[in-house]
């Protein structure tokens, strides 16, 4: 069992920045993939980014690449979302997720937080 705390959100203007942390109980954090995924008012839930369990492999969505960063540090049980050059449109509510069912990148995650709120005016 495994339960992902979120925090770092907050309200930003348009070209600032936030670094979310996630923080993950259970001595098997390390084994697992781990992403970052975001809802917007309306909208689905969609894939910010992933990690695998060795921080090798990153993967991450379109809309955010070469502004986000993903990290994690498996010994402090915590996985990390540094986020430059925000905009409006990455205003959501950003949750952590973890894949128990693969050390790769996130494909079907089976652990969820409770997701952090980002807002960034214009």
């Amino acid at each position: 069992q495994v339960q992902l705390v979120e925090s770092g959100g907050g309200l930003v203007q348009a070209g600032g920045s936030l670094r979310l942390s996630c923080a993950a109980s259970g001595r098997t954090f390390s084994w697992y993939a781990m992403g970052w995924f975001r809802q917007a008012p309306g909208k689905e839930r969609e894939f910010v980014a992933t990690i695998s369990w060795d921080s090798v492999n990153t993967y991450y969505a379109d809309s955010v690449k070469g502004r986000f960063t993903i990290s994690r540090d498996n010994a402090k049980n915590t996985v990390y979302l540094q986020m430059n050059s925000l905009k409006p449109e990455d205003t959501a509510l950003y949750y952590c997720a973890a894949d128990s069912h693969t050390r790769g990148i996130v494909t079907t995650p089976d652990y969820w937080g409770q997701g952090t709120q980002v807002t960034v005016s214009s």
